[in-house]
């Protein structure tokens, strides 16, 4: 009697089990990235990688028996994600301001579909990110000498947007150049092929052709004087149905950010093992005074900027119209800095311009065996530089900050302009030409001045 009580007894706990493993709900959370683009790693890879999202999943209440499965899939552009995200194939997407622009309004297109904007990645104030690259040994300089040319980029991407914004300011129209759709590495790889006259691409592939010499910018995305951002859409229903999942994905966006700021070198050697592009050309973004505020905040300007933007795309007739009152929503961002009892009101009000933060950062050269060294002036620095030349040291890189815009850049890319004693680096060419006949200089090259101080110069 005893056995078949105790028989009795395990056969019920055993339905019991059976009938809540029935009942635990299986959340798919299926996310699209681009590991190849630098300013959606706090939504993607670094996320993907450090297992962030699951950190922060909810786990109690309606979430108690939850059983959670988490994919990533990688992208070369976001408008591939857009397509899969309308497919119900991905919940989330990861892209930058144009992309975003074009996965709001082609939801918004439909019947019932929609995505929500949901959190920002990061932002360069000025524009830059994007940017117009020549063949190293193009004798291409500006902008309006691509009258004729054949120019690719990643059509969708923001790049795309970027360069059809370029083109409209300086008066070229599309009769006027030939647009081509190339990838990234498609166009990356036609530039160093001198098979292209130029290609427009987004952050870090200007960069990388810089640092390989396979390329040279001949228009940065600060031109545009429009602020570069990219940021986080989720789908409309996946949201209604699982709110907490939204705010767990923004805690770790957040999460991120913070892991890159406490120690950049460590965040890019990584980023370089997850995504194979150069720690010399990471550190160019995420290093102080880099390329990219890491801020998931939805500040007002954004929104003024993506408005743009999506102006700049209607005048070009390609794409439908976008409520941006309906799209865009601080409620889960809000609730997420809340619970991370973080001030999201004071994270939102500060804006991080180049110019003013960059200010009076030290020159750096990163020596391949004792790392990175500062330098106050151009004077030392190019004093360091001719010292470590002279005993054959293998550097990795040099980083120095341009006078117009404050953006760090390569020491080996900028124009250099020798008035006097001082030496001055300028991301573009004409700006240095400028500066160099005001002031009595000339323009010279990275090399000439670093021979100026060596012991034999």
């Amino acid at each position: 009697m005893k056995l078949r009580n105790l028989s009795a007894t395990i056969v019920a706990a055993g339905l019991m089990v059976a009938s809540n493993v029935a009942l635990a709900e299986k959340i798919n959370i299926a996310i699209g990235h681009q590991s190849m683009c630098t300013d959606t790693y706090t939504a993607g890879i670094i996320v993907k990688e450090l297992g962030l999202l699951e950190k922060y999943l909810p786990k109690e209440g309606k979430y108690a028996d939850a059983d959670y499965e988490v994919s990533w899939a990688d992208y070369s552009s976001g408008g591939p994600i857009t397509n899969q995200m309308m497919a119900n194939k991905l919940n989330f997407g990861v892209m930058g301001d144009y992309p975003l622009i074009v996965n709001g309004a082609k939801f918004q297109e439909t019947d019932s579909l929609r995505t929500l904007y949901v959190a920002g990645t990061g932002y360069n104030m000025k524009g830059s990110g994007n940017a117009i690259v020549v063949p190293v040994d193009s004798d291409i300089y500006s902008i309006d000498e691509l009258k004729g040319k054949e120019v690719s980029t990643p059509v969708g991407s923001a790049a795309w947007g970027m360069l059809l914004k370029a083109m409209q300011d300086n008066n070229l129209p599309s009769s006027e150049y030939t647009l081509k759709n190339q990838s990234p590495a498609v166009g990356a790889a036609n530039i160093a092929a001198g098979k292209i006259d130029a290609h427009s691409d987004f952050c870090p592939w200007s960069e990388i052709m810089e640092f390989r010499g396979t390329g040279r910018k001949i228009y940065d995305g600060s031109e545009t004087g429009v602020p570069y951002l990219h940021g986080v859409v989720v789908r409309e229903d996946f949201a209604t149905q699982y709110p907490e999942v939204v705010e767990a994905f923004i805690k770790a966006v957040h999460e991120a950010g913070e892991w890159v700021r406490k120690d950049p070198m460590q965040a890019v050697t990584m980023l370089e093992g997850w995504t194979g592009v150069e720690k010399e050309v990471l550190y160019l973004y995420f290093s102080s005074g880099g390329h990219l505020t890491l801020d998931p905040t939805i500040k007002p300007a954004w929104t003024e900027a993506l408005k743009f933007n999506h102006g700049v795309l209607v005048a070009e007739k390609a794409i439908p119209p976008l409520d941006f009152e309906e799209w865009i929503t601080e409620d889960f961002i809000k609730t997420a800095y809340s619970e991370l009892g973080i001030d999201y009101d004071a994270d939102q009000a500060v804006m991080v311009d180049p110019v003013i933060a960059n200010k009076g950062l030290p020159l750096e050269i990163w020596h391949a065996r004792d790392g990175v060294s500062t330098y106050e002036t151009s004077a030392d620095f190019l004093t360091a530089m001719a010292e470590m030349r002279s005993t054959g040291a293998k550097l990795n890189s040099t980083y120095v900050y341009d006078v117009e815009t404050g953006l760090k850049l390569f020491g080996k890319t900028a124009f250099w302009v020798k008035a006097g004693d001082t030496f001055s680096a300028f991301l573009r060419k004409g700006e240095a030409e400028v500066f160099a006949s005001a002031n009595s200089g000339a323009v010279v090259s990275f090399d000439d001045a670093i021979a100026l101080f060596s012991v034999d110069g």
